[in-house]
């Protein structure tokens, strides 16, 4: 596709952009770190300052819109030179609004805390060592065969396996998560309120362990409290814990799917990992960096403003371009370039930045070096199946045809078990 052809290219429904969208990428660079995008009436925002500007400006930008974008419109107009009020009240009105991500302070603040008190660092650290057992675990399914599609037979089963032992899934359930979340790694249609599954669960447990504690870490999350010390309404609790589930596995996985992707296409990577396990973090910040799983996600003004020079009014929707913003030249040498010794590799905004940080990154890291370090222990010469993807020189990789989601379809390797 030559550059001539960018100016026609439906970013969030061409369904080919979605294989290499970064030479679209460049090219929206090339006009600007913050540039009017008309076909949808949305300002795209791909330079790295600028996207930290943005995150860090909650007295501007809402995120009540962080996924619907320009697709969905409130039933009144934006109009005014300050649109809070309006937001306030319609809002709801807007998919996703049950969530988390859509919040905006005070209400993000109020939950994000309570988040907090569900994924503590003590917390993660006991359930250490449950992950890797975990890990090992889903690979004893497949070892054997010396071959599995790596999203069915590990991504997805493993990071809902590790959530589910987090949040204290009763051990007789976690076969029917399993089972009712497997597809949550593939692109679902936009509904209202998506997680009802989820939310049905965790608000039967929550109403039970508030009514009968017990000594496990469900009756802890029953029984965590805002950060002013009060006791949250149960479906507050039950959104949380729905809402870790549902974006934090997913995520986790693709990121898993990439990372062996790279692996099993760069074998000097993989033996470079392989004589210095030192080298797998750095390995994985530089693979959120180049390949996040979260594209980016939408903000609405609620006043005038000025990003990168660019004066916006009140009713503007930006789109936050974080995996553009991470190959941003200014603030990354030779961007496209992957590299293990990239001094600030970690500055990636795979994770968003500021008070929308993901809450489940450390999370997501420690679930990604244990499966990186067991795949590398327990397998030798991990490859790309050519039947499935064809040679070297010619991989067939489709991915997820969505704008705000990068990620395979699927992934099948192949391998030789160590003994």
């Amino acid at each position: 596709m030559s550059k001539t052809d960018f100016e026609h290219v439906d970013l969030f429904r061409d369904k080919e952009l979605p294989q290499d969208p970064y030479p679209f990428y460049d090219w929206v660079r090339e006009q600007g770190p913050v540039w009017y995008y008309p076909l949808w009436d949305v300002w795209l925002v791909t330079g790295y300052e600028e996207v930290i500007a943005v995150y860090h400006d909650q007295e501007t930008w809402s995120n009540c819109n962080t996924v619907s974008g320009p697709f969905f419109k409130m039933s009144v107009p934006l109009e005014g030179d300050d649109i809070t009020d309006i937001i306030e009240a319609h809002r709801d009105e807007l998919p996703f609004s049950d969530q988390l991500p859509s919040f905006d302070p005070p209400r993000h603040t109020e939950q994000r805390g309570l988040l907090m008190r569900l994924i503590t660092p003590k917390r993660l650290k006991e359930n250490e060592e449950n992950l890797w057992a975990l890990a090992d675990q889903t690979i004893d399914e497949f070892i054997e065969r010396g071959e599995c599609e790596l999203i069915q037979d590990y991504a997805i089963p493993f990071t809902i396996m590790v959530i589910a032992d987090l949040l204290g899934v009763p051990d007789e359930d976690r076969d029917a998560f399993r089972a009712n979340l497997a597809h949550k790694v593939r692109p679902a249609k936009m509904e209202h309120k998506p997680l009802g599954y989820l939310y049905d669960q965790f608000t039967a447990y929550i109403e039970d362990r508030r009514a009968n504690p017990r000594d496990d870490i469900m009756t802890e999350m029953a029984h965590a409290t805002f950060p002013d010390g009060t006791l949250p309404p149960v479906d507050d609790v039950a959104k949380i814990a729905a809402n870790l589930f549902s974006a934090g596995g997913e995520t986790t996985a693709r990121l898993i799917v990439m990372c062996l992707r790279t692996l099993g296409d760069y074998s000097e990577f993989q033996q470079r990992l392989r004589d210095d396990p030192s080298l797998i973090s750095p390995f994985i910040e530089e693979m959120l960096r180049t390949e996040a799983p979260l594209k980016g996600s939408f903000k609405l003004s609620r006043v005038p403003t000025t990003v990168g020079g660019v004066h916006l009014p009140a009713g503007t929707t930006v789109y936050v371009m974080t995996d553009a913003a991470s190959r941003d030249p200014r603030q990354f040498e030779c961007p496209g370039e992957f590299r293990l010794d990239r001094v600030n590799g970690r500055q990636h905004l795979a994770f968003g930045h500021g008070i929308h940080t993901c809450a489940g990154a450390p999370l997501a890291r420690a679930e990604t070096v244990a499966t990186l370090q067991r795949f590398l222990d327990r397998m030798s010469d991990i490859r790309i199946s050519e039947a499935h993807h064809g040679p070297a020189d010619a991989r067939r990789y489709e991915y997820d045809p969505t704008y705000m989601l990068r990620g395979l379809k699927e992934l099948h390797l192949e391998f030789d078990a160590e003994s």
